[in-house]
Protein backbone atom coordinates (compact mmCIF):
# COMPACT_ATOMS: atom_id res chain seq x y z
CA UNK A 1 0.00 0.00 0.00
CA UNK A 2 2.82 2.43 0.87
CA UNK A 3 4.63 1.61 -2.39
CA UNK A 4 1.46 2.31 -4.38
CA UNK A 5 1.08 5.66 -2.63
CA UNK A 6 4.73 6.58 -3.37
CA UNK A 7 4.36 5.62 -7.06
CA UNK A 8 1.22 7.76 -7.39
CA UNK A 9 2.94 10.76 -5.77
CA UNK A 10 6.04 10.48 -7.98
CA UNK A 11 3.92 10.23 -11.12
CA UNK A 12 1.03 12.65 -10.51
CA UNK A 13 2.59 15.12 -8.09
CA UNK A 14 6.30 15.16 -8.95
CA UNK A 15 5.78 14.24 -12.66
CA UNK A 16 8.49 11.55 -12.76
CA UNK A 17 8.69 9.44 -15.90
CA UNK A 18 7.75 5.76 -15.92
CA UNK A 19 11.40 4.92 -16.55
CA UNK A 20 12.56 6.94 -13.53
CA UNK A 21 9.95 5.36 -11.25
CA UNK A 22 10.95 1.91 -12.49
CA UNK A 23 14.61 2.68 -11.76
CA UNK A 24 13.87 3.92 -8.23
CA UNK A 25 11.53 1.10 -7.22
CA UNK A 26 13.16 -1.80 -9.04
CA UNK A 27 9.81 -2.68 -10.61
CA UNK A 28 9.35 -3.24 -14.32
CA UNK A 29 7.80 -0.44 -16.35
CA UNK A 30 4.81 -2.65 -17.14
CA UNK A 31 4.22 -3.21 -13.44
CA UNK A 32 4.43 0.54 -12.76
CA UNK A 33 1.94 1.21 -15.57
CA UNK A 34 -0.38 -1.45 -14.17
CA UNK A 35 -0.34 0.19 -10.73
CA UNK A 36 -1.04 3.60 -12.25
CA UNK A 37 -3.92 2.22 -14.36
CA UNK A 38 -5.74 0.97 -11.29
CA UNK A 39 -8.95 2.93 -10.82
CA UNK A 40 -8.74 2.35 -7.10
CA UNK A 41 -6.24 3.59 -4.55
CA UNK A 42 -6.85 0.67 -2.20
CA UNK A 43 -4.88 -2.57 -2.19
CA UNK A 44 -6.33 -5.74 -3.66
CA UNK A 45 -5.06 -8.01 -0.91
CA UNK A 46 -4.34 -8.05 2.81
CA UNK A 47 -1.00 -9.10 4.21
CA UNK A 48 -1.65 -11.72 6.91
CA UNK A 49 -0.94 -10.46 10.39
CA UNK A 50 1.14 -12.59 12.72
CA UNK A 51 0.08 -11.50 16.18
CA UNK A 52 2.07 -12.08 19.32
CA UNK A 53 0.59 -13.53 22.48
CA UNK A 54 1.62 -10.29 24.17
CA UNK A 55 -0.42 -8.04 21.84
CA UNK A 56 -3.67 -8.19 23.91
CA UNK A 57 -1.67 -7.19 26.99
CA UNK A 58 0.57 -4.54 25.38
CA UNK A 59 -1.49 -1.58 26.64
CA UNK A 60 -1.63 -3.06 30.15
CA UNK A 61 2.15 -3.66 30.18
CA UNK A 62 2.79 -0.11 28.93
CA UNK A 63 0.63 1.22 31.74
CA UNK A 64 2.58 -0.87 34.28
CA UNK A 65 5.90 0.42 32.92
CA UNK A 66 4.71 4.03 33.14
CA UNK A 67 3.70 3.48 36.76
CA UNK A 68 7.04 1.90 37.59
CA UNK A 69 8.94 4.75 35.89
CA UNK A 70 7.47 7.18 38.41
CA UNK A 71 8.66 5.19 41.43
CA UNK A 72 12.00 5.30 43.21
CA UNK A 73 14.61 2.68 42.34
CA UNK A 74 13.98 0.57 45.45
CA UNK A 75 10.23 0.54 44.97
CA UNK A 76 10.28 -0.51 41.30
CA UNK A 77 9.17 -4.03 40.46
CA UNK A 78 11.39 -6.24 38.32
CA UNK A 79 10.47 -7.45 34.85
CA UNK A 80 9.93 -10.94 36.28
CA UNK A 81 7.35 -9.53 38.69
CA UNK A 82 5.60 -7.76 35.79
CA UNK A 83 5.61 -11.05 33.88
CA UNK A 84 4.02 -12.77 36.88
CA UNK A 85 1.31 -10.07 37.04
CA UNK A 86 0.51 -10.55 33.34
CA UNK A 87 0.39 -14.32 33.82
CA UNK A 88 -2.20 -13.80 36.54
CA UNK A 89 -4.26 -11.81 34.02
CA UNK A 90 -4.21 -14.71 31.54
CA UNK A 91 -0.99 -14.17 29.55
CA UNK A 92 0.56 -17.54 28.65
CA UNK A 93 3.54 -16.33 26.62
CA UNK A 94 7.24 -16.40 27.46
CA UNK A 95 9.17 -14.13 29.80
CA UNK A 96 11.59 -13.20 27.01
CA UNK A 97 8.78 -11.52 25.04
CA UNK A 98 7.87 -9.38 28.07
CA UNK A 99 11.52 -8.51 28.70
CA UNK A 100 12.04 -7.47 25.06
CA UNK A 101 8.93 -5.27 25.18
CA UNK A 102 10.14 -3.63 28.39
CA UNK A 103 13.61 -2.98 26.91
CA UNK A 104 12.13 -1.37 23.80
CA UNK A 105 9.75 0.74 25.87
CA UNK A 106 12.53 1.99 28.13
CA UNK A 107 14.84 2.68 25.16
CA UNK A 108 12.16 4.75 23.43
CA UNK A 109 11.50 6.70 26.62
CA UNK A 110 15.18 7.38 27.19
CA UNK A 111 15.59 8.48 23.58
CA UNK A 112 12.86 11.07 24.05
CA UNK A 113 14.50 12.51 27.16
CA UNK A 114 18.17 12.00 26.24
CA UNK A 115 19.08 15.32 24.58
CA UNK A 116 16.58 17.77 26.05
CA UNK A 117 15.54 18.77 29.49
CA UNK A 118 11.86 18.70 30.35
CA UNK A 119 9.97 21.59 28.73
CA UNK A 120 12.72 22.53 26.25
CA UNK A 121 11.84 22.35 22.55
CA UNK A 122 13.12 23.39 19.12
CA UNK A 123 10.98 25.94 17.21
CA UNK A 124 9.57 24.57 13.96
CA UNK A 125 9.36 26.40 10.62
CA UNK A 126 7.44 25.33 7.52
CA UNK A 127 7.41 26.33 3.86
CA UNK A 128 4.20 27.39 2.09
CA UNK A 129 2.14 24.33 1.20
CA UNK A 130 4.55 22.00 3.01
CA UNK A 131 2.39 20.56 5.78
CA UNK A 132 -0.82 20.58 7.76
CA UNK A 133 -1.59 19.31 11.26
CA UNK A 134 -4.72 17.42 12.33
CA UNK A 135 -6.21 16.53 15.69
CA UNK A 136 -9.51 15.77 17.43
CA UNK A 137 -10.97 17.41 20.52
CA UNK A 138 -14.05 16.79 22.63
CA UNK A 139 -16.52 19.50 23.55
CA UNK A 140 -20.11 19.83 24.66
CA UNK A 141 -23.00 21.79 23.22
CA UNK A 142 -26.73 22.05 23.91
CA UNK A 143 -28.58 20.83 20.81
CA UNK A 144 -32.35 20.58 20.81
CA UNK A 145 -32.39 21.10 24.56
CA UNK A 146 -29.99 18.19 25.24
CA UNK A 147 -26.38 18.45 26.35
CA UNK A 148 -24.53 16.69 23.52
CA UNK A 149 -20.90 15.60 23.30
CA UNK A 150 -19.20 16.79 20.10
CA UNK A 151 -16.06 15.42 18.45
CA UNK A 152 -14.38 18.42 16.79
CA UNK A 153 -11.93 17.91 13.91
CA UNK A 154 -9.13 20.55 13.86
CA UNK A 155 -7.27 21.07 10.59
CA UNK A 156 -4.50 23.71 10.39
CA UNK A 157 -2.01 24.76 7.70
CA UNK A 158 1.47 24.85 9.26
CA UNK A 159 2.75 27.88 7.29
CA UNK A 160 -0.12 30.38 7.28
CA UNK A 161 -1.83 28.83 10.34
CA UNK A 162 -5.18 29.10 8.60
CA UNK A 163 -7.48 26.52 10.16
CA UNK A 164 -10.91 24.97 9.94
CA UNK A 165 -13.00 23.27 12.63
CA UNK A 166 -15.86 20.86 11.96
CA UNK A 167 -17.93 19.06 14.61
CA UNK A 168 -19.14 15.46 14.38
CA UNK A 169 -20.97 13.03 16.67
CA UNK A 170 -18.19 10.40 16.58
CA UNK A 171 -14.48 9.96 15.84
CA UNK A 172 -14.88 7.30 13.15
CA UNK A 173 -13.38 6.73 9.72
CA UNK A 174 -16.24 8.26 7.76
CA UNK A 175 -16.09 11.40 9.94
CA UNK A 176 -12.32 11.64 9.46
CA UNK A 177 -12.62 11.34 5.68
CA UNK A 178 -15.41 13.91 5.54
CA UNK A 179 -13.32 16.36 7.61
CA UNK A 180 -10.44 16.08 5.11
CA UNK A 181 -12.74 16.57 2.11
CA UNK A 182 -14.17 19.76 3.61
CA UNK A 183 -10.82 21.05 4.87
CA UNK A 184 -9.04 20.73 1.51
CA UNK A 185 -12.04 22.31 -0.24
CA UNK A 186 -12.24 25.29 2.14
CA UNK A 187 -8.48 25.87 2.39
CA UNK A 188 -8.06 25.75 -1.37
CA UNK A 189 -5.79 22.74 -1.94
CA UNK A 190 -3.75 19.91 -0.46
CA UNK A 191 -0.42 20.34 1.40
CA UNK A 192 2.34 17.85 0.68
CA UNK A 193 2.54 16.38 4.18
CA UNK A 194 0.08 15.68 6.99
CA UNK A 195 1.10 15.47 10.66
CA UNK A 196 -1.03 13.31 12.97
CA UNK A 197 -0.91 11.70 16.35
CA UNK A 198 -1.42 7.93 16.61
CA UNK A 199 -5.21 7.99 16.45
CA UNK A 200 -7.03 4.68 16.08
CA UNK A 201 -8.65 5.67 12.80
CA UNK A 202 -5.18 5.97 11.23
CA UNK A 203 -2.79 3.64 13.08
CA UNK A 204 -3.61 -0.01 13.75
CA UNK A 205 -0.35 -0.75 15.55
CA UNK A 206 2.60 1.33 16.77
CA UNK A 207 5.99 -0.18 16.01
CA UNK A 208 9.50 0.73 17.04
CA UNK A 209 10.48 4.35 16.43
CA UNK A 210 8.54 5.72 13.47
CA UNK A 211 7.27 2.33 12.30
CA UNK A 212 3.50 2.26 12.04
CA UNK A 213 0.97 -0.27 10.79
CA UNK A 214 -1.35 2.17 9.04
CA UNK A 215 -5.04 1.45 8.59
CA UNK A 216 -5.96 0.38 5.05
CA UNK A 217 -8.79 2.89 4.57
CA UNK A 218 -6.64 5.74 5.93
CA UNK A 219 -3.86 4.75 3.51
CA UNK A 220 -6.41 4.81 0.68
CA UNK A 221 -7.33 8.41 1.54
CA UNK A 222 -3.65 9.46 1.74
CA UNK A 223 -2.98 7.89 -1.65
CA UNK A 224 -6.07 9.57 -3.12
CA UNK A 225 -4.98 13.07 -2.09
CA UNK A 226 -1.26 12.38 -2.82
CA UNK A 227 0.14 13.72 0.46
CA UNK A 228 2.51 11.97 2.87
CA UNK A 229 1.24 11.05 6.33
CA UNK A 230 3.63 11.50 9.26
CA UNK A 231 2.87 10.29 12.79
CA UNK A 232 4.22 11.77 16.00
CA UNK A 233 5.90 9.72 18.69
CA UNK A 234 3.48 8.51 21.38
CA UNK A 235 2.69 11.15 24.02
CA UNK A 236 4.69 13.78 22.09
CA UNK A 237 2.18 16.51 21.47
CA UNK A 238 4.91 19.10 20.97
CA UNK A 239 5.69 17.54 17.60
CA UNK A 240 2.44 19.09 16.35
CA UNK A 241 2.27 21.99 18.75
CA UNK A 242 0.32 24.27 16.41
CA UNK A 243 -2.76 22.08 16.35
CA UNK A 244 -2.45 21.28 20.07
CA UNK A 245 -2.54 25.02 20.78
CA UNK A 246 -5.42 25.38 18.36
CA UNK A 247 -7.40 22.81 20.32
CA UNK A 248 -6.82 24.74 23.55
CA UNK A 249 -7.88 28.19 22.42
CA UNK A 250 -10.20 27.51 19.46
CA UNK A 251 -13.33 28.50 21.37
CA UNK A 252 -11.85 31.86 22.33
CA UNK A 253 -10.51 32.57 18.85
CA UNK A 254 -13.84 31.77 17.21
CA UNK A 255 -15.51 34.66 19.03
CA UNK A 256 -12.72 37.21 18.59
CA UNK A 257 -11.77 39.24 15.48
CA UNK A 258 -9.09 37.43 13.51
CA UNK A 259 -5.89 39.34 12.75
CA UNK A 260 -5.50 40.20 9.09
CA UNK A 261 -2.02 38.66 9.00
CA UNK A 262 -3.39 35.11 8.83
CA UNK A 263 -5.60 35.92 5.85
CA UNK A 264 -2.69 37.56 4.05
CA UNK A 265 -0.28 34.67 4.63
CA UNK A 266 -2.98 32.14 3.76
CA UNK A 267 -3.50 33.89 0.42
CA UNK A 268 0.22 33.42 -0.18
CA UNK A 269 0.13 29.75 0.79
CA UNK A 270 -2.88 28.85 -1.38
CA UNK A 271 -0.74 29.19 -4.50
CA UNK A 272 1.70 26.57 -3.15
CA UNK A 273 -0.90 23.94 -2.31
CA UNK A 274 -1.46 20.93 -4.58
CA UNK A 275 -4.58 21.10 -6.70
CA UNK A 276 -7.59 19.47 -5.09
CA UNK A 277 -8.91 16.46 -6.99
CA UNK A 278 -12.40 15.00 -6.68
CA UNK A 279 -13.58 14.39 -3.08
CA UNK A 280 -12.53 11.12 -1.49
CA UNK A 281 -15.42 8.63 -1.28
CA UNK A 282 -14.91 8.24 2.44
CA UNK A 283 -17.29 5.50 3.52
CA UNK A 284 -16.83 2.56 5.85
CA UNK A 285 -18.38 -0.67 4.57
CA UNK A 286 -19.97 -3.42 6.64
CA UNK A 287 -21.39 -6.76 5.54
CA UNK A 288 -24.91 -7.20 6.91
CA UNK A 289 -27.79 -9.62 6.51
CA UNK A 290 -31.30 -8.25 6.07
CA UNK A 291 -33.76 -9.54 8.68
CA UNK A 292 -37.13 -11.14 7.80
CA UNK A 293 -38.71 -7.77 8.71
CA UNK A 294 -36.59 -6.07 6.00
CA UNK A 295 -34.22 -4.32 8.42
CA UNK A 296 -30.44 -4.00 8.80
CA UNK A 297 -28.82 -3.14 12.15
CA UNK A 298 -26.13 -0.46 12.53
CA UNK A 299 -24.93 1.28 15.71
CA UNK A 300 -27.95 0.15 17.78
CA UNK A 301 -30.30 1.52 15.10
CA UNK A 302 -32.27 -0.22 12.35
CA UNK A 303 -32.89 0.83 8.74
CA UNK A 304 -35.39 -0.61 6.27
CA UNK A 305 -34.42 -2.30 2.98
CA UNK A 306 -36.70 -3.22 0.03
CA UNK A 307 -38.60 -6.41 0.74
CA UNK A 308 -37.02 -8.22 -2.21
CA UNK A 309 -33.73 -8.33 -0.26
CA UNK A 310 -35.15 -9.83 2.96
CA UNK A 311 -32.99 -12.65 4.40
CA UNK A 312 -30.19 -11.82 1.95
CA UNK A 313 -26.67 -10.42 2.46
CA UNK A 314 -26.03 -6.77 1.60
CA UNK A 315 -23.25 -4.21 2.09
CA UNK A 316 -23.88 -1.09 4.17
CA UNK A 317 -21.71 1.92 3.30
CA UNK A 318 -21.62 4.36 6.19
CA UNK A 319 -21.09 8.09 5.65
CA UNK A 320 -21.22 10.84 8.29
CA UNK A 321 -24.76 11.92 7.39
CA UNK A 322 -26.24 8.92 5.53
CA UNK A 323 -26.03 5.19 4.96
CA UNK A 324 -26.16 3.50 1.55
CA UNK A 325 -27.24 -0.12 1.13
CA UNK A 326 -25.60 -1.92 -1.82
CA UNK A 327 -26.39 -5.36 -3.22
CA UNK A 328 -25.25 -7.09 -6.39
CA UNK A 329 -23.18 -4.05 -7.34
CA UNK A 330 -26.18 -1.69 -7.30
CA UNK A 331 -27.38 0.91 -4.78
CA UNK A 332 -30.54 -0.49 -3.20
CA UNK A 333 -31.57 2.39 -0.94
CA UNK A 334 -30.31 5.29 1.15
CA UNK A 335 -31.27 6.61 4.59
CA UNK A 336 -30.39 9.62 6.66
CA UNK A 337 -28.07 8.40 9.41
CA UNK A 338 -29.48 8.54 12.93
CA UNK A 339 -27.48 9.38 16.04
CA UNK A 340 -28.54 9.36 19.68
CA UNK A 341 -27.91 12.87 21.02
CA UNK A 342 -27.95 11.73 24.62
CA UNK A 343 -25.14 9.35 25.59
CA UNK A 344 -27.31 8.02 28.43
CA UNK A 345 -30.09 6.89 26.10
CA UNK A 346 -29.78 3.24 25.05
CA UNK A 347 -33.02 2.88 23.06
CA UNK A 348 -33.05 1.73 19.44
CA UNK A 349 -34.34 3.92 16.63
CA UNK A 350 -35.89 2.31 13.56
CA UNK A 351 -35.91 4.26 10.29
CA UNK A 352 -38.60 3.04 7.89
CA UNK A 353 -39.33 3.79 4.26
CA UNK A 354 -42.91 2.61 3.67
CA UNK A 355 -42.18 2.09 -0.03
CA UNK A 356 -39.88 -0.81 0.90
CA UNK A 357 -42.87 -2.79 2.23
CA UNK A 358 -45.30 -2.36 -0.68
CA UNK A 359 -44.41 -5.76 -2.12
CA UNK A 360 -45.32 -7.35 1.23
CA UNK A 361 -48.68 -5.62 1.76
CA UNK A 362 -49.68 -6.40 -1.83
CA UNK A 363 -49.68 -10.05 -0.72
CA UNK A 364 -50.87 -9.31 2.84
CA UNK A 365 -53.10 -6.18 2.65
CA UNK A 366 -54.30 -6.70 6.21
CA UNK A 367 -50.86 -5.69 7.48
CA UNK A 368 -51.50 -2.15 6.28
CA UNK A 369 -53.79 -1.33 9.21
CA UNK A 370 -51.18 -1.66 11.96
CA UNK A 371 -47.96 -1.82 9.94
CA UNK A 372 -45.28 0.28 11.67
CA UNK A 373 -43.67 1.43 8.38
CA UNK A 374 -46.99 3.01 7.31
CA UNK A 375 -47.39 5.13 10.43
CA UNK A 376 -45.59 8.04 8.72
CA UNK A 377 -47.40 8.17 5.38
CA UNK A 378 -47.82 11.61 3.78
CA UNK A 379 -50.94 13.44 5.14
CA UNK A 380 -52.98 12.87 1.97
CA UNK A 381 -52.33 9.12 2.07
CA UNK A 382 -53.15 9.03 5.79
CA UNK A 383 -56.49 10.77 5.25
CA UNK A 384 -57.33 8.41 2.41
CA UNK A 385 -56.35 5.37 4.49
CA UNK A 386 -58.66 6.41 7.34
CA UNK A 387 -61.59 6.51 4.91
CA UNK A 388 -60.65 3.41 2.93
CA UNK A 389 -60.23 1.10 5.92
CA UNK A 390 -63.83 1.77 6.98
CA UNK A 391 -65.18 0.02 3.87
CA UNK A 392 -65.07 -3.71 3.02
CA UNK A 393 -62.05 -4.44 0.85
CA UNK A 394 -60.71 -0.96 1.49
CA UNK A 395 -57.34 -2.23 2.70
CA UNK A 396 -56.62 -3.97 -0.61
CA UNK A 397 -57.80 -0.94 -2.60
CA UNK A 398 -55.61 1.32 -0.45
CA UNK A 399 -52.59 -0.91 -1.13
CA UNK A 400 -53.25 -0.72 -4.89
CA UNK A 401 -53.35 3.09 -4.67
CA UNK A 402 -50.09 3.21 -2.69
CA UNK A 403 -48.48 0.89 -5.25
CA UNK A 404 -49.07 3.53 -7.92
CA UNK A 405 -45.91 5.29 -6.67
CA UNK A 406 -43.91 2.37 -8.10
CA UNK A 407 -44.99 3.27 -11.67
CA UNK A 408 -45.74 7.02 -11.39
CA UNK A 409 -44.19 10.08 -9.80
CA UNK A 410 -45.11 10.12 -6.13
CA UNK A 411 -46.03 13.81 -6.17
CA UNK A 412 -48.46 13.21 -9.04
CA UNK A 413 -50.13 10.38 -7.11
CA UNK A 414 -50.38 12.60 -4.01
CA UNK A 415 -51.92 15.39 -6.09
CA UNK A 416 -54.52 12.97 -7.50
CA UNK A 417 -55.39 11.74 -4.00
CA UNK A 418 -55.76 15.30 -2.69
CA UNK A 419 -58.09 16.21 -5.60
CA UNK A 420 -60.19 13.08 -4.98
CA UNK A 421 -60.46 13.92 -1.28
CA UNK A 422 -61.53 17.48 -2.07
CA UNK A 423 -64.17 16.18 -4.48
CA UNK A 424 -65.52 13.84 -1.80
CA UNK A 425 -65.12 10.74 -3.99
CA UNK A 426 -61.83 9.09 -2.97
CA UNK A 427 -62.18 5.83 -4.87
CA UNK A 428 -59.53 3.95 -6.76
CA UNK A 429 -61.27 4.55 -10.09
CA UNK A 430 -61.57 8.28 -9.48
CA UNK A 431 -57.97 8.57 -8.35
CA UNK A 432 -56.72 6.67 -11.43
CA UNK A 433 -58.77 8.95 -13.67
CA UNK A 434 -57.33 12.06 -12.02
CA UNK A 435 -53.79 10.63 -12.14
CA UNK A 436 -53.99 9.93 -15.87
CA UNK A 437 -55.35 13.43 -16.48
CA UNK A 438 -52.46 14.92 -14.51
CA UNK A 439 -49.92 12.81 -16.37
CA UNK A 440 -51.44 13.66 -19.77
CA UNK A 441 -51.75 17.36 -18.91
CA UNK A 442 -55.55 17.40 -19.18
CA UNK A 443 -57.78 19.54 -16.91
CA UNK A 444 -59.00 17.75 -13.79
CA UNK A 445 -61.99 20.03 -13.08
CA UNK A 446 -65.34 18.86 -14.50
CA UNK A 447 -66.76 21.42 -17.01
CA UNK A 448 -69.93 23.33 -16.09
CA UNK A 449 -72.94 22.14 -18.11
CA UNK A 450 -75.79 24.58 -18.85
CA UNK A 451 -79.08 22.76 -19.55
CA UNK A 452 -81.32 23.99 -22.40
CA UNK A 453 -84.41 26.01 -21.43
CA UNK A 454 -86.69 23.17 -22.57
CA UNK A 455 -85.11 20.82 -20.04
CA UNK A 456 -85.54 23.16 -17.12
CA UNK A 457 -87.38 21.43 -14.25
CA UNK A 458 -90.58 23.26 -13.32
CA UNK A 459 -92.25 20.87 -10.89
CA UNK A 460 -90.06 18.91 -8.55
CA UNK A 461 -91.19 15.30 -7.88
CA UNK A 462 -92.44 14.51 -4.40
CA UNK A 463 -91.92 11.29 -2.53
CA UNK A 464 -95.21 9.39 -2.08
CA UNK A 465 -95.22 5.76 -0.91
CA UNK A 466 -99.00 5.38 -0.79
CA UNK A 467 -99.04 4.10 -4.35
CA UNK A 468 -96.94 1.11 -3.29
CA UNK A 469 -99.65 0.26 -0.73
CA UNK A 470 -102.25 0.50 -3.50
CA UNK A 471 -100.30 -1.90 -5.67
CA UNK A 472 -100.05 -4.31 -2.73
CA UNK A 473 -103.82 -4.19 -2.13
CA UNK A 474 -104.50 -4.77 -5.83
CA UNK A 475 -102.25 -7.85 -5.83
CA UNK A 476 -104.01 -9.27 -2.75
CA UNK A 477 -107.42 -8.79 -4.41
CA UNK A 478 -106.29 -10.76 -7.48
CA UNK A 479 -105.08 -13.65 -5.35
CA UNK A 480 -108.35 -13.69 -3.41
CA UNK A 481 -110.37 -14.01 -6.64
Amino acid sequence: MELLSVIRRWRYRDHFSIREISRRTGLSRNTVRKYLRWDTVEPKFNIPDRPSKLDPYADKLSQMLRQEAGKSRKQKRTTKQLHADLTALGYDGSYNRVAAFARDWKAARQQEQKTCGRGVFVPLAFLPGEAFQFDWSEDWAVIGGERTKLQVAHFKLSYSRAFILRAYPQQTHEMLFDAHNHAFRVLGGVPRRGIYDNMRTAVDKIGRGKERQVNVRFSAMVSHFLFEAEFCNPASGWEKGQIEKNVQDARHRLWQPQPGAIADVWAEEVGCLMQLSRPFDGFVEYAKRVSPTCLVHLDRNRYSVPASFANRPVSVRVYPERIVVVAEGQIVCEHRRVFARSHERKSTTTVYDWRHYLAVVQRKPGALRNGAPFAELPPAFRALQQRMLKTPGGDREMVEILALVLQHDEQAVLAAVELALEAGAPTKTHILNLLHRLVDGKPTDAPTIKAPQALTLTTEPQSNVERYDALRRLREARHAS
